[in-house]
């Protein structure tokens, strides 16, 4: 199945982030196994079911939805594109577009979205597990390089 298929883009839920009340996208159970530290992920419940809390100012990253589990940004291996402003920080995980790749690409012509679309048509994208939002990366690269 296509990581970037429109059904699997990360649905907004019905809950919202116990620290900052954001509502959560709907996150597969892989996508934490594979981006938590140890020491997060020896206290992760997999029976339960679990979201991304897409607001930049909020420590939290993944939160059970009952709201009595969260993770927040230092508990992961990678560092987060929603909450981490920096320029070397991916907006693409899989292929390792960050912002300054993307930048000096469009400066110089390229076309990084169309690159990464070329990607995910041939099957290679990986976003449930590379991505910690555990849905396709592509939304967030055109509004970076529409919004830059």
């Amino acid at each position: 199945m296509d990581c970037c298929a429109p059904t699997n883009r990360g649905e907004t839920t019905e809950t919202n982030c116990p620290n900052c009340g954001q509502n959560g996208r709907r996150v597969p159970l892989i996508t934490l196994k594979s981006l938590l530290k140890p020491a997060a992920l020896a206290t992760l419940e997999p029976d339960r079911d679990y979201a991304f809390c897409p607001n930049p100012s909020c420590e939290t990253v993944y939160f059970a939805w009952d709201g009595s589990l969260t993770f927040a940004v230092g508990d992961l291996k990678v560092p987060v594109f929603q909450k981490d402003s920096d320029m070397d920080v991916p907006v693409c995980y899989c292929f390792d577009w960050t912002r300054e790749r993307i930048e000096r690409a469009v400066r110089n012509g390229g076309e990084p979205l169309q690159e990464i679309k070329a990607h995910v048509q041939a099957g290679r994208c990986g976003c449930e597990v590379n991505n910690p939002q555990g849905a396709c990366c592509m939304g967030n690269v055109a509004e970076f390089i529409f919004d830059r």
